[in-house]
């Protein structure tokens, strides 16, 4: 073997070794990964999402994908010919919507099942129906009714629990139900992030369209790799936050506050940006972690 090749061996090998603390620390453990964004758009992506999730599963970890489809719903509502109605810059879902979002979500949800099942992984799609998983009411948007649009007021995470426990992945769409068994589309951090408190999860990775967190958001240099509940609280504070990172972050802090260990950010549009930041020291994204975690379990 020349020169180059045994170097290149020796390099698979040192990531090798770099990972080996990662997977023991989180062998068994159960990880919430809410996907969405242009990751589920861009096949290749998607593609190297799966197969992380798959490796995760594959070497001991626990996860479970929660996935959106907001961008794949609004095609289908422009396919059909139906009018937009924006309440407070949010769409309204009458039930002409959440029939087309119930539609698309469960298309999405089982070919994200045929993906792992691809892999070699057993893997079953459920929505926040099944199980009475998650239970919702009407939200409104400071007052106003933008139709069916649910927010989470329980968790039932038995359906979880059993799945994990015969060896399955969990792929869970967010739908759920009131009390009057009517359907509601949940917006999917929220949904990941009530899943994530109510099983206990080690960790909970949002994938977005952004790399992380910065602390100043103009500056591209200021990206924050570890970020702890009272940091980012004082960033929101001082008004470093906004647009749609800070309801995400605020999810974070109240997944941290609930039991969850780290939450991460991560840009889901570079390839296996699970792996670099559960794997790697330093990682690619933003870690959120408690004010008493340990900032390295390995060290």
């Amino acid at each position: 073997m020349d020169e180059k090749a045994m170097q290149e061996v020796m390099d698979k090998a040192s990531v090798l070794i770099e990972a080996l603390p990662y997977i023991q620390r989180f062998n068994r453990k159960i990880i919430v990964v809410k996907y969405g964004g242009s990751a589920m758009v861009d096949e290749e992506l998607k593609k190297s999402v799966i197969q992380d999730v798959t490796l995760l599963k594959l070497v001991g970890f626990k996860p479970i994908i929660v996935h959106g489809g907001g961008k794949e719903i609004s095609k289908w509502v422009e396919k059909v010919g139906m009018e937009p109605e924006f309440v407070n810059g949010l769409r309204k879902t009458d039930a002409d919507t959440m029939e087309i979002a119930e539609m698309v979500l469960s298309k999405v949800n089982k070919s994200l099942v045929q993906m792992v099942e691809e892999l070699g992984v057993n893997a079953i799609g459920i929505s926040g129906k099944d199980g009475g998983l998650l239970k919702v009411e009407k939200k409104y948007s400071d007052g106003q009714d933008i139709g069916f649009v649910g927010e989470i007021t329980e968790v039932h995470p038995k359906i979880l629990y059993d799945l994990l426990e015969k060896d399955f992945l969990p792929i869970v769409c967010p739908i759920g139900m009131d009390e009057q068994f009517n359907s509601y589309n949940i917006n999917a951090d929220d949904a990941a992030c009530a899943i994530a408190r109510a099983v206990n999860a080690e960790k909970l990775a949002f994938l977005t369209d952004i790399e992380g967190v910065y602390k100043d958001p103009n500056d591209k240099k200021t990206l924050i790799s570890e970020l702890t509940v009272s940091n980012a609280k004082e960033l929101i504070g001082n008004g470093n936050i906004g647009g749609g990172m800070l309801p995400k972050l605020n999810n974070c802090i109240d997944a941290i506050d609930n039991g969850v260990s780290r939450v991460h950010i991560l840009d889901g549009r570079i390839a296996h940006c699970l792996l670099l930041e559960i794997f790697t020291n330093r990682g690619i994204g933003t870690a959120i972690l408690g004010d008493k975690e340990r900032k390295f379990y390995h060290e």
